[in-house]
């Protein structure tokens, strides 16, 4: 059981990780806000029957339910969309490694809450600039727009783990997840209408980009972390799933042809021992609420 577990979450990482080649695809079609939006609408809707499974009401009648699971679908809205937008301008597997710096960053946002940092914390972030040096920055020293985005996202995530972290405890956490994901897709919609050109011919045309993102990154995933976390160590659990950051490299190179060079190779092994050194250093709370809400 614990090796099916073991690879339950690794599959899960591996459908995240190539969720990152599912959004440079859709790109091709739709815009940051379009995709987002439909994503966001289709991960809510495939929780829906998973609401009625386990606990068999759709009552959504709690004011402390719609209230976490808004406040997280705005924060998480803001999050997707600097992703989409970041991931434009540079490759898979760079946005999937500096997006998991919000294992990272989410200690520090922590300080404003009183909470203290830890020696390890500080290797990891030690550690995790010099990789985001080595993978981001150009021969001038300046960072690239879609890394900058994408480092702005995982400050956005961090806070909406932190959100998360405050509501979790106290409301049914697959509701609120669905909350979260309509939410988001509502906050996306209005900006598609209005900045965005709505083609139902491009939507149809990169529907299996849309599709993936949607159904398999939020709804399948979702639902096989849940199985397989159940019963496991979550600093096991969390190392797992962040392998996500290294099939993001591997999806991009596969599918998309999209090469590291040497440098930039070293700099996502130092950024993938930071983040398992955070993690590691994290207390069990923060993990599991970073694995349960992960989008």
């Amino acid at each position: 059981m614990r090796y099916k577990n073991h690879l339950l979450l690794l599959l899960t990482a591996f459908i995240w990780g190539c969720a990152f080649v599912a959004q440079s695809a859709g790109m091709d079609y739709v815009g940051p806000f379009t995709f987002t939006a439909l994503r966001s609408y289709l991960g809510g809707l495939v929780l829906l029957p998973l609401i009625y499974f386990f606990d068999h009401t759709m009552n959504f009648k709690d004011k402390k339910l719609w209230a976490g699971g808004i406040a997280c679908g705005i924060v998480l809205g803001l999050a997707s969309a600097l992703q989409q937008f970041g991931i434009q301008y540079t490759t898979v597997g760079k946005a999937g490694f500096i997006t998991a710096l919000y294992i990272i960053v989410v200690p520090f946002f922590s300080l404003f809450l009183g909470k203290k940092l830890g020696p390890k914390i500080g290797i990891s972030v030690v550690l995790a600039v010099i990789g985001l040096y080595l993978l981001c920055m150009t021969g001038s020293l300046s960072l690239g727009k879609g890394d900058l985005l994408v480092c702005v996202c995982a400050c956005v995530f961090a806070l909406h783990i932190l959100v998360i972290d405050h509501y979790s405890p106290l409301v049914d956490g697959v509701k609120m997840s669905c909350i979260q994901f309509f939410t988001c897709a509502l906050l996306n919609t209005i900006p598609m209408f209005l900045f965005e050109d709505v083609s139902m011919h491009n939507i149809i045309a990169g529907c299996a980009p849309i599709l993936y993102a949607g159904l398999l990154s939020s709804g399948a995933g979702y639902t096989l972390q849940i199985i397989g976390q159940k019963g496991m160590n979550p600093t096991v659990a969390s190392i797992l799933l962040s392998m996500e950051s290294v099939f993001s490299v591997l999806a991009g190179w596969v599918i998309l042809g999209q090469s590291l060079t040497i440098k930039e190779g070293l700099g996502c092994v130092l950024m993938f021992i930071a983040i398992i050194i955070a993690t590691a250093s994290l207390n069990k709370k923060t993990i599991q609420s970073q694995l349960k809400w992960y989008p």
